[in-house]
């Protein structure tokens, strides 16, 4: 029998790992089949000779969709695809079902996560296994509702777990914060000596691969669907149309070929394989990730799972034991997928392991007298920030993406299959999806190895962190700079013999941010602010995607593509959403109307016709790109989109002494005749042509320099020497946050999201839908003006002086009508203002006269503070400052 205890004693003794380059990659191959914490798996019935003897079923000629692979995620998009009635849909699987990495998956259930999308995709998923199912087919899933308990052994984790059930009480997760008295007596062979508290909530559960997967199958079968075992995909064929795009045109096999216009590329840690068939970039990387199971714990049965998120443990309830596994600082890169791997396993590195066994027996003391069953050591995808990838490949229309779930593929399946499903059929999901979207990666990044490896590592060691606010990845810095950056090695948090950097700057500002009060830099925040309101600041902006719209057809593509009218006369600028079909905001933007040239420039292309200037958000820029292009190719319309994000620098210099310190920067005369509000021109900054647009994303008077890269350096150095007698400073991101929420500006991505339109969103004003002009959404904003707003977005300030970050809940009249999006304190009006939407409980369309008559309160992390709703902004309402009036 082995004893975790002694298996610790051994691990102390073992040499220490080996250093440099191999440290980082799988010592032990795949190994002999080991049993998992199962009744069943699917390899039941798996003999020698199953490949042998050809696929499960004869291969159609052609399918609608063909989905490759067979575990959580496939199996769900298939279920969907076929809910939602497309007919004709395949899912190959080269093996077994399950038989890559869901088959040893824990399974585990988690409903409540820092995200209010990821809160509604686990909802879905515990509804279909929980219920639809079994409803459906008969069968039973496998799904066991023991509950769930979340581990503080601080008080910040504290804090986090209370940000979590306010979220909650938004969605109706039922959970309550419970005193380490009250968990011991919940689970009483639990140790909570050094707790701080805990969560419980007690409708989490677990899920078991093989039931949840042939219950899928099995639902979609008898709608249509197709489940092929034994069918190893060998090629994707790829067709170019007559414009030039890439489009997928069938499927190649072992055993013979599909036709379809629609693959999903569902393969897990064989993801990026697949991908490179068709000519896509999967960004993920495989890893070890390791668990035990435990022999029979007397008094175990019952409890609820296990998250010590400080130890980096989790313990699943199994029967009469428990499974224990973690996540550590140094996994183990599997360099050489394997494509001939089926419920295989690798060996349990102890030495990597151990630390979750000290984590176990701390949390519950009996593990150190309790034998190990079997041990589980299995590959699982990770991905650059942790979030899976979804989507339509930028690269090859009708090549989607369902894979890199970071061992959460069966809690997100059901969820995100829906999600997929409905993007497949409609070509948009029906959520905000974009934080699994795989454009939100730059096309630059996605097959940068070291990139890739760094980032997937992190989002590997930090599974468990803390999720503060104002996090930022330490790891592929530098891989995309401006022109004002430094450099620095990212150093694997010390594994894999780095040594971890000491006194690294940027490191130690992070830490001081990790917290939920307001944080030490809240003054540096603070000054530059009020500098902005009473003098000047510059914020440097060259993140910021830079792209020209040219060519004959620029006009109806604008037209199409925008939410306002921008067929303006050159030299306007205009600010406008873009929309999907169903009205949601895929963007917000600058539209800047260009002159024709036939001469090329370091500001523009040469073109003949219509072109337009485009400025989006940095973060966001290639999904703004692929969804531009997408829709030119769908409509066919002759026109260019260009990329000159890398060929510009951006600075914008805002702030009541912007005018007097530019004036003696640009050749250009400033007053507000001259170059008015939403304008732009192209004049000379320290003898550099730049394009300077009179814009504002903070409520004041100001300018934006677009400017060449060379040109960068010298420009911004002529405006800081002009601005020191005016009292302008430099200015962050942080301070663009806070003075855009205190002037009511929203922020894509976080109060306007794809599944939010700008009526929603109180930006009726950038659409054209008192002309006649069609444009993308139109149909559907006209739909639901007609039928009301079923929620609206409101800006709320609250007296007392408490830090709020989003997903606070909104009480109205005593009832939860919905959560915050986005918060920030507002150092002018010396307020917190949090922006979010409400509902009428009673389903009806939200009105002004239902907001204005509310008694509302915030909840923050379980306490409720009064609150004022506006209905438009309490700073400058008659928005005096951006025109120059002081």
């Amino acid at each position: 029998m082995a004893w975790l205890s002694r298996a610790l004693r051994v691990a102390a003794t073992c040499p220490p790992p080996v250093l440099g380059p191999r440290a980082l990659t799988g010592r032990a191959g795949p190994t002999t089949e080991k049993s998992v914490p199962y009744q069943r798996t699917l390899k039941e019935a798996q003999g020698p000779s199953a490949v042998a003897q050809g696929p499960s079923r004869p291969l159609p000629s052609t399918a609608n969709v063909v989905v490759i692979g067979g575990g959580s995620l496939g199996c769900q998009t298939l279920y969907h695809l076929a809910k939602l009635g497309v007919s004709g849909a395949v899912l190959l699987e080269r093996e077994r079902l399950t038989s890559g990495t869901t088959w040893h998956t824990a399974g585990l259930l988690w409903q409540l996560r820092p995200s209010d999308v990821e809160v509604e995709l686990l909802a879905h998923t515990r509804r279909v296994v929980s219920r639809d199912l079994e409803e459906e087919t008969g069968l039973h899933t496998g799904w066991i509702q023991n509950g769930g308990l979340f581990i503080a052994s601080n008080r910040q984790r504290l804090d986090e777990y209370k940000r979590l059930m306010s979220l909650g009480k938004a969605y109706g997760v039922e959970s309550h914060v419970l005193s380490p008295a009250e968990t011991k007596a919940l689970y009483p062979l639990m140790n909570v000596d050094d707790l701080y508290g805990t969560l419980y909530v007690p409708h989490d559960g677990t899920m078991d691969p093989a039931g949840t997967c042939t219950t899928l199958a099995r639902a979609a079968a008898a709608r249509g669907a197709q489940v092929i075992e034994n069918c190893p995909v060998t090629g994707i064929h790829v067709r170019t149309d007559d414009f030039g795009v890439r489009r997928v045109a069938a499927v190649e096999t072992e055993h013979g070929s599909i036709q379809t216009p629609c693959v999903v590329n569902c393969a897990g840690v064989w993801a990026s394989a697949v991908g490179r068939m068709a000519g896509v970039k999967v960004p993920l990387v495989a890893m070890h990730h390791a668990y035990v199971v435990t022999e029979r714990i007397e008094g175990i049965q019952n409890m609820p799972n296990v998250r010590d998120h400080d130890a980096s443990v989790y313990l699943r309830l199994q029967g009469d034991a428990l499974s224990v596994g973690g996540y550590e600082a140094n996994p183990i890169f599997w360099e050489e997928v394997s494509d001939k791997f089926a419920f295989g396993l690798f060996d349990l590195d102890w030495e990597v392991f151990t630390q979750h066994i000290e984590g176990a027996i701390n949390r519950v003391p009996v593990l150190e007298k309790t034998g190990v069953k079997s041990t589980v050591c299995g590959p699982e995808s990770f991905t650059p920030d942790h979030k899976p990838l979804m989507g339509e490949a930028p690269e090859l229309r009708g090549f989607y993406l369902g894979c890199g779930f970071n061992s959460a593929g069966m809690m997100l399946g059901g969820g995100c299959g829906q999600e997929l499903a409905h993007w497949i059929i409609q070509g948009r999901p029906e959520k905000d999806m974009y934080s699994y979207d795989i454009r939100r990666f730059h096309h630059l990044l996605t097959d940068h190895r070291r990139w890739i490896r760094e980032r997937s590592h992190e989002s590997y060691a930090k599974n468990y962190s803390v999720v503060f606010p104002h996090d930022e990845p330490l790891a592929g810095r530098n891989m995309r700079t401006d022109p004002l950056h430094e450099v620095l090695q990212y150093d694997y948090y010390g594994a894999y013999g780095n040594q971890a950097h000491e006194d690294y700057t940027y490191g130690c500002l992070l830490g001081d941010e990790y917290t939920f009060d307001f944080p030490p830099h809240h003054d540096v925040i603070k000054k530059e602010c009020l500098a902005c309101r009473g003098a000047a600041a510059v914020f440097n902006m060259s993140y910021f995607g830079k792209f020209y719209l040219v060519g004959l057809d620029a006009r109806k593509a604008a037209d199409w593509l925008f939410s306002a009218d921008v067929s303006r006369p050159p030299g306007s600028t205009v600010y406008t959403c873009m929309l999907n079909h169903r009205g949601g905001t895929e963007s917000d933007l600058t539209v800047s109307r260009l002159d024709p040239s036939p001469q090329a420039s370091a500001l523009a292309p040469a073109f003949e016709g219509d072109g337009y200037y485009l400025a989006v958000g940095g973060a966001v820029a290639q999904h703004n790109w692929s969804h531009i292009s997408t829709v030119l190719q769908d409509q066919k319309f002759r026109c260019q989109l260009i990329d000159g994000s890398e060929d510009l620098g951006m600075i914008s210099i805002q702030g009541p002494a912007s005018r007097t310190i530019l004036q003696e920067v640009l050749d250009a005369d400033l007053s507000n005749e001259a170059f008015p509000f939403s304008t732009h021109k192209l004049v000379r900054a320290a003898g550099h042509l730049v394009r300077a647009m009179r814009l504002s994303f903070v409520g004041e008077l100001g300018w934006e320099l677009h400017v060449p890269r060379s040109a960068c350096v010298p420009v911004y150095q002529a405006v800081m020497t002009a601005g020191t007698k005016h009292g302008l400073v430099n200015a962050g991101y942080r301070a663009i946050d806070s003075l855009s929420i205190e002037k009511g500006y929203r922020h894509w991505h976080a109060d306007l999201r794809p599944d939010d339109s700008p009526l929603e969103a109180g930006l009726a004003f950038t659409c054209k839908l008192k002309s006649a002009v069609p444009f993308l959404g139109r149909e559907a904003l006209e739909k639901q003006r007609a039928h009301g707003l079923p929620r609206r977005l409101v800006c709320f300030t609250v007296d007392e002086k408490v830090p709020m970050f989003g997903l606070e809940a909104i009480w109205r009249n005593g009832q939860v009508v919905g959560h915050i999006r986005r918060a920030d304190f507002g150092f002018f009006i010396d307020k917190t203002l949090a922006y979010g939407y409400i509902r009428d409980p009673s389903g009806g369309p939200v009105s002004l006269d239902f907001v204005k008559s509310g008694d509302y309160a915030l909840e923050r992390m379980g306490v409720t503070y009064p609150a004022r709703a506006h209905l438009r902004s309490p700073f400058d309402p008659d928005n005096k400052r951006v025109k120059g009036i002081y």
